[in-house]
């Protein structure tokens, strides 16, 4: 019988942020520019949404990013930097329906799931960053 463990890891550590999926590619692929965040290390580990990895999905199925959707997220899950963070369905669809400033369904579901678990949104979004009041101190203002 196979015991490898697949899915997310039950919580080690308290949730201390939640990344948009762009800062999850980035980070987990190793972009320079992220130089410019090192206050990030004071968020670790760093919380992933399920939403993320399906955006993550989808843009490599439309050529946006080059990766193996599975073998990312496979990595991630190994990875003690980060923290697939599971959100119960319902909740997370009850925050999403009042987010009716964006028509992006990935942004409505990673802020609900932000709010569900009221942590900071790491985003670099200007829409998200004025209307969503869970950031992290210096993404701010």
């Amino acid at each position: 019988m196979d015991r490898t463990r697949r899915g997310p890891r039950p919580p080690r550590a308290r949730l201390n942020s939640l990344l948009d999926t762009h800062f999850v590619l980035g980070i987990a692929l190793g972009a320079p520019d992220l130089e410019a965040f090192d206050w990030l290390a004071r968020y670790e580990p760093w919380g992933v949404s399920p939403v993320a990895l399906l955006e993550i999905a989808y843009l490599a199925e439309v050529g946006r990013v080059e990766v193996d959707p599975s073998a990312f997220a496979t990595a991630l899950e190994s990875d003690p930097r980060f923290l697939i963070d599971e959100v119960p369905l319902y909740p997370l669809i009850r925050h999403a329906l009042g987010l009716s400033w964006t028509r992006d369904p990935f942004d409505r579901l990673l802020v609900a799931h932000s709010a569900t678990r009221r942590v900071p949104f790491v985003t670099l979004d200007r829409a998200i960053r004025r209307h969503h009041p869970f950031l992290p101190y210096e993404l701010r203002g």
